[in-house]
Order: structure tokens, then C-alpha cells, then sequence
């Protein structure tokens, strides 16, 4: 019996240990967590500056004359300011902004966090990727360290440090969300990282921060039908930001690799089509004449795996790592073309100097779109066109004159449907017209920034 009892206080005792030693362990490393959270704000925090940028723009007000129905209108000059973000990214003071922060700006302050104030130089922006680089004069300013963006995990804890509503040095805490995030019209290259960490207005240009201090991205954006955080923020990834930050220093503009390869994502469908075991990579849609892809043996029907031996994941994101290339440089694709895996060698060209020439074809069908050369949508097109990244189509190149094509399209042209059935290249527009199609057609078409519809009448 008293055996019995000694074991009884022996397990209520370790029972009690374990519930006490378990609490006092999750108490413990509450506060550890804590304090490494708060030491990261603190280093980050002088890392991370407000900008204040302002605009000289010109207004036409009202001038009524005696009777109000009767007035002129007199243009007046009026400051336009905005308030936002950047990060120190050298000890000589280059700062990494959002371009929407600066814009064309006329004047543009930055405050520390000590509480210094420097005017600031414009070096470049860049709208396509939304990052400007500007530069104060000072010294010995303090640098975050880079994080690496390749392993990044959902579920990361992140700080967002910035200055909202124009509030210095605010900290906010929350997760990586998702990665890659891409398709949402705010930048025309995107592959976000989407966090929950409160992004509000003024943050823009800011950091997002991991434990380990280190900078892995520039937040630019949030997802509200209010203008406030919701829980849904974008940050555009710090290789990025890096990569066109060099490049706006060293030549004053962005310069970009460009293969000359047209890519779409591969879908359940496309893989079942094309005998595929999975959806990883990216389909080589099209490859233009004479460009670096068809110089280094890229094939129409090739699924691209790996750039430079690191994965695929979707076609933004190769589009931003092919843009990131050097021009000049050799660029290491593994693709697989028909059921096999093979290396090819590929030197990326530059994308500003690329012409836009790519698969024409004639449309064939007189009674609507006859004397019409239509193509993909490339990147060159996108680039010398500036034609919104979500925007699908066919692109209009040539028009003969005096065709039927004539009276609806013009070169520049992106055909977007007919008869409410899309067109989002070629071989869906030659589908459409081939098909059976009524009387009266309508073709809805983007021009230069606006989106109209025509009617034909057969």
C-alpha cells in the first residue's frame, strides 16, 4: 500500500513538472521572440527614412465675370506633395523608393531617423518595376543587410518599417502571405511577395524585414476598396529592386536582357495536350526570327525547367529573371522537348535595342479582317509599345490599304475579341474567324490606353 502511494506522489509530481516546465518553456520562449523581434525593429528602423517629394503642376480654375454662367478659365500654379518611404542602400547614400513616391517629382527631402534632413538628387526611376533610386549627400549612413528572396517560405514571420500617414519609423508585424504573386495590373513586371504585415499609405518605398534583420523587399502596395491595410500588402523582392537599382546608377535607365521567346504558364489542360507528367515550367509559346532563343537552338514546344539552374516557376517570374540578365552575358536553359531533358546555352540580347518582328501571319478572311499582319504579344511589343502587362491579345503590325482590315484596325492595334470570344493570340484569332460567325461581328480592340468596339456588318 505504501508502495502504491509513493508511485501516485511520484507521477503527480511529474506531472506537475511537465505542466510547469511546459508553461515556463513557452513563457520563456514568448519572451525570447519578443526581444529578437524588437532588436530587428531596432536595427532596421534607422535603415529606413521619409521622403517627402513635391511637384510644381499647373491648374485651370474659374474666373467668373459678373454672372456665373459666364466665366474663363485661368491657369494657376499649385504644389503637388506626397509622402512616402526608402531604404539607405549604400553608406554613401543611394535610397531605394518606390517611382509613384517620387514620380517626376521637382523636389524631393528625405528625413533620418536621427533627425537629419537632406534634399535629395533623382538619379532614375523606372515605372515598369515601380523603384527609383535617389542619393543625399552623407556618409557612413546604416545599411541593412540583403536577405536572400530564393528562400523565402510562406508563413515567415516579417516587419514592415516605414512611414505611414506620415508617421516615422512605424514598425508592423505580420507573415509572408504568399509568394509570387503576379497579374495584378500594378506593375508590368510582378512577382510579388504578399505579407499581412499593415501597409498603409506612406509605407510605399519602405522595408519588409526578416529575424534576421536582413531586407528582403521594397513594400509597394496594398489590396483595399478603402485606400487603408486590409491584411493584403505587396513588396516587390530586394533582388529586383536591386538589380534596377544598379542599373539606373550605372547607365541612367534600365537595361534589359531579352531572349525572344513568347511563354505562357502550363495548365492541367496543356499538360494532358502535350503528354506532360506535370505543370512545372513554362511553354515556349513562340520564338522569334533572328532573336538570341532561336541563335541558341530554343524550339517552338519547348518546356523550360531551370534558368541558370535554378527552377521555373511561371512565366512572370521568367520573364523578370530573363529581364535581369545582362545583355551579352550566357544564359543556361534546361528544357524538355519531347520527353527528354536537354541543356542549351543562350546569350541574352538587349530588349531596348530589339525590333518587333515576330510569327506574322496574314489574315486571310477579306470580309473581316483581310490585309491584316497579326502577331503574339512578345516583350518587345510590350516594351516598345508600353502595353499593360494583363493586357491579352493579338497585335496588330501591318495594315494594307484599302483592305477591309483598314476601316477597323491600325498598326499598334491589339485585338482582344470577336463576338465575345477571345483572341489572345494568333492561332485563337485564326480559331475565331474560321469558325461560324453572324451578320453583324463586333471586335473589341485596345488602342493606346483606351478600349473601344466595332461593328461589321457581312
Amino acid at each position: 500500500m505504501k508502495k502504491r502511494n509513493n508511485l501516485k506522489i511520484f507521477l503527480i509530481g511529474v506531472f506537475i513538472f511537465l505542466i510547469f516546465g511546459s508553461a515556463t518553456g513557452l513563457y520563456a520562449q514568448e519572451i525570447f521572440q519578443d526581444e529578437v523581434i524588437a532588436d530587428v525593429a531596432q536595427k532596421a528602423i534607422p535603415s529606413v527614412v521619409n521622403i517627402a517629394s513635391s511637384k510644381e503642376v499647373t491648374v485651370e480654375e474659374p474666373l467668373f465675370l459678373f454672372d456665373p454662367f459666364f466665366s474663363l478659365n485661368i491657369p494657376k500654379k499649385r504644389t503637388a506633395r506626397a509622402l512616402g518611404s526608402g531604404v539607405i542602400m549604400s553608406e554613401d547614400g543611394y535610397i531605394v523608393t518606390n517611382y509613384h513616391v517620387i514620380g517626376e517629382a521637382d523636389k524631393v527631402e528625405v528625413r533620418l531617423s536621427d533627425g537629419r534632413t537632406f534634399a535629395a538628387n533623382i538619379i532614375g526611376g523606372d515605372p515598369k518595376s515601380d523603384i527609383a533610386v535617389i542619393k543625399i549627400d552623407a556618409k557612413d549612413l546604416p545599411v541593412m543587410p540583403l536577405g536572400d528572396t530564393s528562400k523565402l517560405r510562406i508563413g515567415t514571420i516579417v516587419l514592415a518599417v516605414g512611414n505611414p500617414f506620415g508617421l516615422s519609423q512605424t514598425v508592423t508585424m505580420g507573415i509572408i502571405s504568399a509568394l509570387g504573386r503576379s497579374g495584378l495590373g500594378i506593375t508590368d513586371y510582378e512577382n510579388f511577395i504578399q505579407t499581412d504585415a499593415a501597409i498603409n499609405p506612406g509605407n510605399s518605398g519602405g522595408a519588409l524585414v526578416n529575424l534576421k534583420g536582413e531586407l528582403i523587399g521594397i513594400n509597394t502596395a496594398i489590396l483595399s476598396e478603402t485606400g487603408g491595410n486590409v491584411g493584403v500588402g505587396f513588396t516587390i523582392p530586394v533582388d529586383l529592386a536591386l538589380s534596377v537599382m544598379n542599373s539606373l546608377i550605372k547607365h541612367g535607365k534600365v537595361i534589359r536582357g531579352w531572349l525572344g521567346v513568347t511563354v505562357q504558364d502550363i495548365t492541367p489542360e496543356i499538360a494532358k495536350a502535350m503528354n506532360l507528367n506535370s505543370t512545372k515550367g513554362v511553354l515556349i509559346a513562340g520564338v522569334e526570327e533572328n532573336s538570341p532563343a532561336e541563335k541558341g537552338g530554343v524550339r517552338k514546344g519547348d518546356v523550360i525547367l531551370e534558368l541558370n539552374s535554378k527552377p521555373v516557376i511561371n512565366s512572370s517570374e521568367l520573364r523578370i529573371r530573363i529581364a535581369e540578365l545582362p545583355p551579352g552575358t550566357q544564359a543556361k536553359l534546361k528544357v524538355l522537348r519531347d520527353g527528354k531533358e536537354t541543356e542549351l546555352n543562350v546569350t541574352a540580347g538587349d530588349l531596348s535595342g530589339a525590333s518587333i518582328s515576330m510569327g506574322e501571319f496574314e489574315i486571310l478572311d477579306n470580309k473581316i479582317l483581310g490585309g491584316a499582319t497579326v502577331s503574339d504579344i512578345t516583350d518587345v511589343a510590350r516594351e516598345k509599345l508600353e502595353l499593360p502587362q494583363k493586357l491579352q491579345g493579338t497585335l496588330v503590325l501591318k495594315v494594307e490599304n484599302g483592305s477591309a482590315a483598314a476601316s477597323i484596325v491600325r498598326p499598334g492595334d491589339v485585338i482582344m475579341e470577336i463576338d465575345n470570344k477571345e483572341t489572345k493570340n494568333v492561332e485563337e484569332l485564326k480559331k475565331v474567324l474560321s469558325g461560324s460567325l453572324g451578320h453583324k461581328i463586333s471586335v473589341k480592340i485596345y488602342r493606346r490606353g483606351s478600349v473601344m468596339r466595332f461593328s461589321i456588318v457581312r
